[in-house]
């Protein structure tokens, strides 16, 4: 099992800045990846960003591309996302994903709200 929080979240206006962080532990060893995605109110839970645990290869949704960055603290086993100029339609419940042999895991969810 893994065991995922997440933290960071909160209100901010456009055009500003937050940084999540999710902290990984449990069976962490040979983790495959871990990433980011986003519940807004009314719509389905989408794809943000994803980092490869071995080589910190990434992917971006087309939507936060260029605004938002994953790193990754392997000693740490902590996954962060940078997200700056930040825009009202990035509102939403954020969750951070592991994946490992296979499974995946999810945290609880941390709020940004980003207010116009």
């Amino acid at each position: 099992q893994v065991q995922l929080v997440e933290s960071g979240g909160g209100l901010v206006q456009a055009g500003g800045s937050l940084r999540l962080s999710c902290a990984a532990s449990g069976r962490t060893f040979n983790m495959y990846r871990m990433g980011w995605f986003r519940s807004a109110p009314g719509k389905e839970r989408e794809f943000v960003a994803l980092i490869n645990w071995s080589d910190g290869n990434t992917d971006y949704a087309d939507s936060v591309k260029g605004r938002f960055a994953i790193s990754r603290d392997n000693a740490k086993n902590t996954v962060y996302l940078q997200m700056n100029s930040l825009e009202p339609e990035d509102t939403a419940v954020y969750y951070c994903n592991a994946r490992r042999y296979g499974n995946d895991y999810w945290g609880q969810g941390t709020q940004v709200t980003v207010s116009s």
